[in-house]
């Protein structure tokens, strides 16, 4: 049977087409980047067949998505978009990226759902008790000045609208390290998957997103730290699948005069350091933004409250407190699908 030469052509386009296709396929690896952003440090394990996903062109895309949120939402940068905003001694309304919208738009939302629990406007009292950019102070504070300074914090002195942000008090500060960190996961989360990277754990500060498997489809296993301060040691380990998870303590940030223990962690309702017993919270949620924020919320709340919260909430969430025989666990019924 004779060939005819546009069968030939057919047939040669499609060995070349099978040798192209076989030439551009690898096996997926996993690689891995790591950085510093938000005045901490960031981690990311990525796993691709792609080889123009080199950890190189990754690195200089998230370090661009993460500069550009310190831009925004930097308390350290005296010329952030939200230092500015911070600097302006006036209640007049300014406009903002949509970056600083969500995410104080969120934090609000969880202020309002905790009872202000969660207050982005509570950085004058971390300051004053000597946990902020300034010196630990030589004293505790009064309770004058504690008092003097609470009328000065808020979450309901902050409203957006409209794209524009404004404080009902010109002395208002927001500082959103309680929700940042876990906004910056989300958003490399965002970028690696529009490159096509859909397997990955992205970690910044200890804030983290996690998606699909390591090769050999193996689980991401996070561990979750045991509240210690002289050690490095692991209290539980956990598969989270496609979450975001975070950590919030008081056992690493505190200080101790005359036998009372001072933990960064401020109640905004009082102005005091939290003095219970909850050292720990691990929050479990589709975003890092929201279980950062719910993470720090809780631990505020103390155990009874928080496991309460988080139940009504239907929350994944770990709580360890500290008892005099040792270290306590409990866990919401959402999070129980995570324990081993």
């Amino acid at each position: 049977m004779k060939t005819t030469s546009s069968s030939m052509l057919r047939v040669w386009l499609a060995l070349v087409g099978l040798a192209f296709f076989v030439s551009c396929t690898h096996a997926p690896q996993q690689l891995a980047v790591s950085g510093k952003t938000m005045g901490t440090t960031y981690h990311i394990s990525y796993v691709t067949a792609n080889p123009q996903h080199s950890p190189e062109q990754v690195k200089q895309r998230v370090d661009a998505v993460l500069e550009q949120i310190n831009s925004q939402m930097s308390t350290y940068d005296p010329q952030s978009e939200l230092s500015l905003f911070n600097s302006r001694q006036t209640t007049e309304p300014v406009v903002i990226s949509r970056s600083l919208e969500t995410v104080i738009r969120r934090a609000l939302e969880i202020a309002n759902e905790t009872d202000g629990v969660l207050d982005v406007t509570v950085g004058p009292l971390v300051n004053l008790w000597g946990f902020g950019p300034l010196a630990k102070p030589e004293r505790k504070p009064t309770e004058a000045e504690l008092q003097a300074m609470l009328d000065e914090v808020g979450y309901q002195h902050v409203h957006v609208e409209n794209h524009q942000l404004r404080k009902a008090k010109p002395e208002i500060y927001i500082d959103l390290s309680t929700i940042a960190k876990g906004y910056g996961v989300d958003r490399v989360a965002v970028l690696l998957e529009q490159m096509e990277i859909t397997n990955y754990l992205v970690e910044i500060g200890g804030e983290m997103r996690t998606r699909g498997t390591k090769p050999g489809n193996q689980p991401w296993r996070i561990a979750i730290e045991k509240p210690v301060t002289s050690e490095r040691s692991v209290q539980r380990v956990i598969e989270p699948g496609d979450a975001g998870i975070a950590t919030s303590g008081d056992y690493r940030n505190y200080y101790e005069e005359d036998g009372v223990r001072y933990s960064h962690i401020i109640d905004p309702r009082t102005g005091y350091p939290i003095q219970h017993n909850l050292v720990s919270v691990t929050v479990v949620a589709p975003t890092s933004m929201d279980a950062d924020a719910y993470a720090t919320a809780l631990t505020v709340m103390g155990p009874e409250q928080a496991l309460a919260f988080a139940e009504q909430k239907g929350l994944a969430v770990l709580l360890i407190s500290r008892e005099a025989e040792g270290f306590k666990e409990e866990s919401s019924t959402a999070f129980k699908q995570y324990q081993q």
